[in-house]
């Protein structure tokens, strides 16, 4: 070559020279970097999809900021102090107050108001008015901003004042909701005469009645008694009701509520608006509420409403109550989260040991022909560099469309580190194995290798962490403040089983290798020679990989079906059955229902329950014995194939007079097991305890005492239907109830259990454990796979060998499939191992209940407990053991119709 001429590019060479490894390389990059940028984004969009719905749901009167002030003082003239509350004042307060509001708190201009309001309810003094106990109803009067755009008029026209209203006026005008309307007998032109004031009672003459446009909205439901009228007691003993109802007045009719005794208050309520909540704003939204209640922020708000001014809100119980349950999930979700991340490192750390392996003769040539080791290092870096970089950048965007309204920061750091280890994997490794020129390479062969001092060392500590972290697991569980150690044990106990198996890999190599070598074919000892001749170093990776991945799936499969278990029991346990129908007040059913439930598609079989009261006592005034009157044939089918109590039918037999018994664990203490006899609704029985269970279908929570109905006489008809049937048409059930008669309810277990999965926070950390086992399985087929391909040209060459020999292509095949075998047979036992000590070891200190039961009520909710599952161990574990020899059958196939003399070349060290 001229002295001044320049050779070819070695990037571009390279890469010219290798087009398939290169894409490959650089698709693994891209889904590696996908799935680091993903997870962050994924992560903080179910907790702000959370945080928003939390808000959003909760009861408006608990999430409202309402700043409150009193009546302007009596000292000052009446005048001053109607002009405080019409309502040009009170919204130059509502604009300064909302401007003064601190981020992330946003008001929703169309669902805040302000207003004066009677801070003590008005009594009425009409009698003609409904008094359930007789006592007279009391109101609440509100004139209150905004009616208009909140109100459809339905009959009459909104109240009107005019600026002439002063403190003296006893005549005003007011509208009511429908309810309050239909609830309390008004319509328009109907007239209130309230009392609590001085010179003559307050006359309110309704001119309209409204519906409510958006009624569970904070406009209405900020004080649910301006929609909807409600009994409250007097608190006395008996206690008695009346009603109370809440009237809006015009705003301008403001300074006339200032003459009376309702002790009048200025308000103004900022609706939350979530749209643009995050769930990175979760403490600072607790923080901000707790200034503005007693804080800084008070009193920048006293200097706008007033020194008295006070500002009261549940919206911090309502974000830390999502915080919490946040807090419980993102421990768990955390391990899935470093099984993914384990295993993508693992793996392309191997691309890169492997391709510094497949390269070490190149790679061993230039340093002894004097190339440097920065130089070479450089070169393998742009070589890298090149596919990695925009693969990465496109993994990075792919996140970004797939997940929006979540912080880029995180996301570009997670696909920068993956971009990084990608290029600087073959390098280091390369630099690592070549730091001083050599002669010739020694066999590293996994059969013979002898550990060093310095990878003990390492192993020791790599199971020191993992005891470490463990132990901590099961002491203080995931209730703690985001420990990394903790969240990475499921990851350290894969490790140390591989670091385990590694080190017993060879000894049945060596055991098997003798026996073998005795028997007439070749195939057994030339298969375990192979397996024994691969490198420490290629052989250990894929191992470790295959483990990590393989124990992630097993725990992260596991916790899918503990928390599918809890829900599919805590939904059974809110119906006792596949459906439930019942009277809302405990009455009996129609006649025909149970035969009208039993024609309904996919309906298998009705039981009929009477539940009825009794006292364990003649001398009891109360009955507080819930007593279930059933058929005994049916009613033990249903509760074994529930398996909420189940017990044989001939348990709840007539005896001479005495009703034989199935009572719950405290009622059979108190009655204990001799005959009993209690008092019924239709009259006293004899009973005696047969059996005890814990729970039963009809009586899912609370105690219990199940009886033959027929024993039971005079205590009427069946209130509870119990329909059983998988398959039940949920639309023609509720269609045939409908029609049997009104005030029937129909529970379904089927709606119960898709409840508990509704929420964003749980919905979201199971779609993380989803991708924690799919990708820990594709990382785990992919890490088998490079392992096979990186011995394939060795592989190729020895088939070409023994053909030449007189080997058969069966027989090639089957020495390939027998070679990949032990390994593969390691990994999976190995990880059904791993996977099983993993859950084991870690199930105490996993609280699964936050995750799979965070908005459960009614019933008590079953524990969540973490248990192996087994098709999570075994189905990855046969899924490897498969696919290896699905590949070394396909390798022999494929290297069958080259010819011999295309892998036998002269010079060929393979």
């Amino acid at each position: 070559m001229p002295p001044n001429a320049q050779g070819a590019p070695w990037v571009r060479t390279r890469l010219r020279a290798m087009p398939v490894s290169t894409v490959a390389f650089g698709v693994l990059v891209l889904v590696t970097a996908f799935l680091a940028a993903v997870l962050p984004r994924a992560v903080e969009a179910y907790e702000t999809d959370g945080l928003r719905e939390a808000v959003a749901t909760a009861a408006p009167e608990s999430t409202v900021l309402e700043l409150k002030a009193a009546q302007p003082g009596l000292e000052r003239p009446e005048e001053a102090r109607a002009d405080e509350v019409r309502p040009e004042a009170l919204a130059a307060v509502d604009d300064r107050a909302r401007a003064l509001l601190p981020e992330p708190l946003r008001v929703d201009p169309a669902e805040s108001a302000y207003g004066v309001r009677t801070g003590k309810s008005l009594q009425a003094l009409d009698a003609w008015l409904p008094r359930p106990d007789g006592l007279l109803p009391r109101f609440t009067l509100l004139a209150q901003s905004g009616a208009a755009g909140h109100a459809t008029v339905r009959e009459g026209r909104l109240p009107t004042a005019d600026g002439s209203v002063t403190v003296d006026n006893r005549t005003l005008e007011g509208a009511v909701t429908t309810e309050t309307a239909r609830t309390l007998r008004l319509r328009t032109g109907s007239t209130l005469t309230l009392g609590g004031f001085a010179n003559g009672p307050l006359t309110v003459r309704v001119t309209g009645v409204l519906q409510p446009r958006h009624p569970e909205r904070s406009y209405w439901s900020a004080e649910p008694v301006l929609r909807t009228p409600t009994m409250a007691s007097n608190g006395g003993r008996p206690p008695q009701y009346y009603w109370e109802a809440g009237v809006l007045l015009a705003p301008g009719a403001a300074p006339a509520l200032l003459g009376g005794q309702g002790e009048p208050e200025r308000y103004w309520r900022f609706a939350p608006a979530t749209g643009r909540l995050t769930g990175a704003d979760t403490s600072a939204l607790v923080e901000t509420v707790a200034s503005l209640e007693d804080g800084p922020g008070l009193v920048r708000m006293r200097g706008a409403a007033g020194p008295t001014a006070q500002l009261s809100t549940g919206l911090e119980q309502v974000v830390a109550s999502y915080g919490q349950t946040r807090d419980a999930i993102t421990p768990v979700v955390a391990v899935a989260v470093f099984g993914i991340t384990a295993i993508a490192f693992v793996v392309l750390v191997m691309s890169g040991g492997l391709a510094a392996a497949r390269r070490d003769g190149e790679l061993a040539l230039l340093r002894a022909r004097g190339g440097s080791l920065h130089g070479i290092a450089g070169r393998l870096l742009a070589e890298n560099a090149v596919p990695a970089l925009p693969a990465a950048a496109c993994g990075l965007l792919l996140a970004l469309l797939v997940v929006d309204e979540a912080r880029l920061l995180p996301a570009v750091l997670g696909a920068g580190a993956v971009a990084l280890l990608a290029c600087a994997a073959l390098p280091v490794r390369a630099a690592a194995a070549h730091r001083r020129p050599r002669a010739y390479r020694q066999r590293d062969d996994l059969a013979h290798a002898r550990p060093g001092g310095r990878r003990t060392v390492a192993e020791l500590t790599v199971l020191v962490l993992a005891g470490g972290s463990v132990l901590t697991l099961r002491r203080r569980g995931t209730d703690g403040a985001g420990d990394l150690l903790v969240s990475a044990a499921p990851v350290l106990v894969g490790l140390v089983a591989a670091l385990v198996l590694v080190r017993l890999y060879p000894l049945p190599l060596r055991w098997a290798a003798g026996p073998a070598g005795r028997l007439r074919g070749a195939v057994g000892f030339l298969s375990l020679a192979r397996a024994g001749r691969s490198p420490a170093a290629v052989a250990t990776l894929p191992l470790l990989a295959l483990l990590t991945a393989l124990t992630t799936a097993a725990f992260g499969g596991s916790v899918l079906t503990g928390v599918a278990d809890a829900r599919d029991r805590a939904a059974l346990l809110e119906t006792g059955a596949d459906a439930r129908i019942a009277t809302a007040d405990g009455t009996p059913l129609p006649a025909g229902l149970a035969r009208t439930v039993r024609d309904v598609a996919g309906v298998r079989q009705v039981t009929a329950v009477g539940i009825g009261y009794a006292s364990e006592r003649a001398q009891d005034e109360t009955r507080s014995l819930t007593v279930a009157g059933v058929e005994p044939d049916a009613y033990a089918e249903l509760a074994g194939r529930t398996g909420l109590g189940g017990f044989a039918a001939d348990r709840l037999r007539i005896r001479g007079g005495v009703l034989d018994a199935v009572a719950s664990p405290e009622v059979a203490k108190r009655l204990g097991r001799a005959p009993r006899r209690i008092v019924t609704e239709g009259g006293p029985v004899t009973v005696r305890i047969t059996a005890v269970r814990p729970r039963t279908p009809a009586v899912p929570e609370g105690e219990f005492l199940l009886l033959d109905a027929a024993g039971l006489k005079g205590s009427g008809d069946p209130t509870v239907l119990l329909a059983a049937g998988a398959g039940l048409d949920a639309k023609a059930l509720r269609a045939a109830v409908r029609g049997a008669g009104p005030h029937l309810s129909v529970t379904l277990r089927s709606e119960e259990r898709a409840a508990l999965s509704d929420s964003p926070l749980q919905a979201g950390a199971e779609r993380i454990y989803v991708w924690a086992v799919a990708a820990g399985a594709g990382y785990a087929v992919l890490a088998l796979v490079l392992g096979l391909l990186r011995s394939a040209p060795e592989r190729a060459a020895l088939l070409a060998r023994l053909h030449t020999l007189g080997m058969t292509a069966r027989r090639g095949r089957r020495l390939l499939g027998l070679e990949a075998l032990p390994q593969t047979l390691l990994a999976a036992g190995g990880g059904m191992a791993a996977g099983w000590a993993t859950v084991r070891l870690l199930a105490p200190g996993i609280d699964l209940d936050r995750l799979a039961l965070a908005g459960t009520s009614g019933v008590s909710a079953p524990a969540a407990v973490l248990r192996a599952d087994v098709w999570s161990l075994a189905l990855p574990a046969v899924g490897a053991v498969l696919l290896a020899g699905a590949v070394a059958v396909a390798q022999a196939w494929w290297a069958g119709r080259r010819t011999p003399i295309t892998h036998l070349r002269a010079g060929d060290m393979r």
